[in-house]
């Protein structure tokens, strides 16, 4: 079955938006169960914390592109 999926622009930057916010999520739970342990690798958490905030940047630029400006 070759069924033909078009999404336009809008679309696929939705897609992209819910996948970054899902890996947000993701790094959000990694950084809070490193940060319970003990010995946790402080190099890792501020890697773990870059991407995250690296993420959170272009979520909010997909935002601005979904989202018309109003100028009132």
């Amino acid at each position: 079955m070759n069924a033909s999926i078009e999404l336009n622009t809008e679309d696929m930057l939705r897609i992209r938006m819910e996948v970054l916010r899902r890996e947000h999520r993701d790094l959000d739970d990694a950084i809070l169960a490193l940060e319970g342990q003990p010995a946790a690798d402080p190099l890792q958490l501020r890697r773990l914390k870059k991407r995250k905030l690296v993420l959170k940047d272009e979520i909010v630029r997909i935002e601005d592109q979904l989202i018309p400006d109003i100028i009132a």
